[in-house]
């Protein structure tokens, strides 16, 4: 008899329609405003793709269409809750029957920010947490532009109080997207930092969700999955950006990451990467990288989870040959595998890095109360407290070896 693991119980609906390959924003964008029976679309997106013209594109393909179309391109990196609301006032009055998200995780986000108070009224801060919209939301179409946050795959908006700069998760299964179009061929213009930072974020998302406490059969199916698409293409697309296969799978492995968020939410890194963001104006893809490598020494000491990171490192390839990699030091390998492919992409692999220099021990302390702070530390396989973050925060001081990695597959 095969299998002797208990299956958890799980609750699984698949509630965005997914249309993958490229050129599909011309084929796939119009007809699935049309079958959402809408008429005036909220284009939301950033300045640097109205420049690149990937939003003048989208607009025109919905106005030779017969469809009326207002485009909100004021979206900020991290958006706050001041970005929310700026682009709610713009669409306020305009008669606004479906949102398009049109970018990467911060257009995404203030789009289904935007959704909450045009359909719900009050401010973002009312919706901090599940399920808190009570009214009917717009139906909403991302279009991704990056391979990174799989927002397009969630419903979740991550917006930052604009006082604070703390970020607040807000989820509704009204807020999901009811169709990503994810066209590799919209990625093509990233630069290269980027790519670097996305594809480092996809790449957290999907082994942190891969051990969550809420992990389940299709959480760790969507992440595993992911795991395999990105490890793989993340250097073939650094090596040769113009490889549409390459960011293809980028693409598609954010995608089923954000989907295994969405299933088993995420861990410790993300924890103790937002408060980087908050004090030190930290990439977010930066800080979580960097804060992975120690979050996983750190989980692979319980018993339950080093196994699972074994599975991690056989479907990346850096086990040696092909036998079942050794669980006892799966999370050195996967770790240093990690560093690997940060160095790789030229980001930051210690906190001093993004800090300036060594933080002082109350800053440490500082850090690490806000850290103990984030919902998703509370989903970390591993109990998490402020002490323990520390000493996260401390790990993520120096680098430790990465001689237990075997070469590249």
């Amino acid at each position: 008899m095969h299998g002797t693991v208990e299956l958890p119980p799980f609750d699984f609906q698949q509630r965005t329609r997914l249309i993958y390959g490229p050129g599909t924003v011309q084929t796939h964008l119009v007809q699935s405003v049309r079958e959402l029976n809408a008429g005036t679309a909220l284009l939301v997106t950033d300045a640097g793709l109205r420049q690149a013209g990937h939003a003048t594109q989208a607009e025109r393909l919905l106005r030779d269409a017969g469809l009326q179309c207002y485009v909100y391109d004021d979206v900020h990196e991290n958006p706050t809750s001041n970005d929310v609301e700026a682009c709610t006032r713009f669409a306020r009055g305009r008669g606004i029957d479906v949102l398009i998200g049109l970018g990467g995780g911060s257009s995404m986000d203030c789009a289904k920010g935007a959704n909450f108070l045009l359909t719900n009224g009050g401010r973002i801060h009312d919706y901090k947490g599940i399920g808190k919209a009570r009214l009917p939301m717009l139906p909403m179409i991302a279009v991704p532009t990056t391979s990174g946050t799989g927002s397009e795959a969630q419903s979740f908006a991550v917006i930052a109080d604009a006082e604070s700069h703390l970020k607040m998760a807000c989820g509704d299964v009204k807020a999901a997207c009811r169709v990503a179009v994810l066209d590799p061929l919209l990625t093509l213009t990233m630069p290269l930092s980027v790519t670097a930072a996305t594809g480092i974020d996809a790449m957290t998302h999907a082994i942190e969700s891969f051990v969550t406490v809420r992990r389940n059969t299709i959480s760790g199916m969507f992440a595993g999955q992911a795991w395999e698409l990105l490890s793989a293409a993340f250097p073939q697309v650094l090596a040769d950006p113009s490889s549409v296969d390459a960011r293809g799978r980028m693409q598609l492995g954010a995608f089923l990451a954000g989907a295994a968020i969405e299933n088993s939410m995420l861990g410790a890194a993300h924890a103790a990467a937002n408060p980087l963001t908050a004090r030190f104006g930290t990439t977010h893809g930066h800080a979580v990288g960097l804060m992975l490598p120690p979050v996983i020494r750190f989980n692979a000491l319980q018993s339950n989870i080093a196994p699972l990171y074994a599975q991690l490192v056989q479907r990346a390839g850096w086990g040696a040959g092909s036998g079942t990699v050794d669980a006892s030091v799966a999370g050195e390998q996967l770790a240093a595998g990690f560093v690997r492919l940060l160095k790789l992409a030229g980001l930051p692999v210690t906190l001093a890095e993004v800090a300036g220099g060594t933080p002082s021990a109350d800053v440490i302390s500082e850090l690490a109360a806000d850290a103990a702070q984030q919902w998703t530390g509370t989903f970390n396989p591993r109990r998490v407290e402020a002490g323990d973050f520390a000493f996260l925060y401390v790990q993520a001081l120096s680098l430790f070896s990465e001689a237990s990695v075997p070469s590249w597959r």
